[in-house]
């Protein structure tokens, strides 16, 4: 897609850019908070446009599961079926296939020997497997998520892709990579057929575990296929941060410059602040909302800007993350006894209209205001620590 981004400056090798889309225009960097059925858990689409977030990420495989993809059309799309008028981006469906179906008793194709055999069956033409919900026997191709993309009416489309576990063999990796080329070139087939995609923008995923020399393969490839961003995907999934950091490094030193770059499913605010320091764009995680409905909040250790100025600096000479961390926010346990009597905001930089007592008490008697109000607070500090990031990138 032409003009999809433009690159505004540089910090060494951090940017600060933005992205056009048919929603409106996205300021980079930026954290994506998840709906994954069409929601972000707890709150509503105008508590997210108040909140300051530019665009949401949704799941192609939950909502082709449930309404599906016919009933979507009918609806006229999540934007309208959500109230929300900014961008959003959809996942693939294909990790979530493989970490949620079930397809263990599947005999209708010939299997693919070559790879292990998990709960999802993946065969050259696609993936079979059953629906978390109901057992029913699903099937999911690259076209297949092309198709139900369009239907969601995503504005940032992703590819989908054979996604080998964390722990995985080396030839497990190049195995799931190889076949995710030949994916990669179907989905930007299927995602050109449509019209409607018109001003959308289709992403490919770079992968290859922690294996520099598969990385850099895989870069390759998806950079002759041409998209129009790039995704670093399978990591976060139990590797070692060292190695998360390592071949982060490794591929946004390959990437083209007039794309963006996109880490998928990262991270703790540390691991963000790092990414940035090396030239990522985009960034999505479950952990600030997940987080907040079992009572764990991130609070800023000082005013935002000098947390956020000193963690970036640390990044930019080369610091540990725990060094990042130590100056950026601490994360406490409200359902802790010491707060039990504590009157003091429950962050004076964030949400700060309730004490740390009353937001205890909430937990501690089981009310949904609770998960709620903790939600605001952590999306809160993910969304000021962008904002923060964006304005020291200027």
């Amino acid at each position: 897609m032409e003009d999809f981004f433009s690159l505004h400056s540089t910090k060494q090798t951090a940017r600060r850019g933005t992205l056009k889309t048919a929603h409106g225009s996205i300021e980079t960097p930026f954290f994506m908070p998840i709906a994954t059925k069409g929601a972000v858990k707890t709150l509503s689409s105008k508590d997210m446009q108040d909140l300051g977030a530019q665009i949401l990420l949704s799941n192609t495989y939950h909502l082709f599961l449930r309404p599906g993809t016919e009933l979507m059309k009918d609806l006229g799309g999540l934007h309208k079926l959500m109230n929300w008028d900014g961008p959003i981006l959809t996942d693939s469906g294909g990790y979530q296939v493989f970490s949620l179906g079930d397809g263990k008793e599947m005999k209708s194709r010939v299997q693919d020997t070559s790879r292990p055999q998990v709960a999802a069956k993946i065969f050259e033409d696609g993936v079979e497997f059953r629906s978390h919900i109901d057992g029913s026997k699903q099937f999911l191709s690259p076209e297949d998520s092309m198709m139900v993309q369009t239907a969601i009416g995503s504005d940032m489309f992703m590819q989908f892709d054979d996604v080998a576990a964390g722990n995985s063999t080396k030839e497990r990796y190049q195995d799931a990579m190889e076949r995710s080329f030949r994916w990669a070139k179907r989905s930007k087939d299927a995602f050109e057929s449509y019209k409607e995609n018109q001003g959308r923008a289709l992403f490919g995923i770079v992968q290859g575990g922690i294996h520099e020399d598969l990385r850099e393969v895989s870069a390759k490839v998806l950079m002759d296929i041409g998209f129009d961003g790039y995704a670093i995907g399978g990591l976060s999934v139990g590797e070692g941060r060292k190695d998360a950091f390592r071949i982060t490094k490794h591929i946004t030193d390959m990437l083209p410059e007039d794309k963006p770059r996109y880490f998928m499913g990262g991270g703790f605010p540390e691991e963000i602040v790092y990414y940035v320091s090396v030239g990522v764009d985009m960034f999505d995680c479950v952990l600030p909302s997940r987080n907040a409905r079992h009572g764990t909040l991130f609070m800023w250790k000082d005013e935002p800007m000098k947390c956020v100025s000193k963690a970036l600096k640390i990044a930019f000479d080369g610091g540990s993350d725990k060094k990042i961390a130590s100056v950026l926010y601490n994360q406490i346990r409200i359902s802790n006894e010491s707060f039990a009597r504590d009157e003091s905001p429950i962050d004076p930089y964030g949400l700060s209209d309730y004490s740390k007592a009353y937001l205890r008490h909430l937990f501690t008697v089981q009310e949904s205001l609770a998960q709620r109000l903790a939600t605001i607070q952590n999306l809160g500090f993910y969304l000021r620590l962008m904002r923060e990031l964006r304005l020291l990138l200027s």
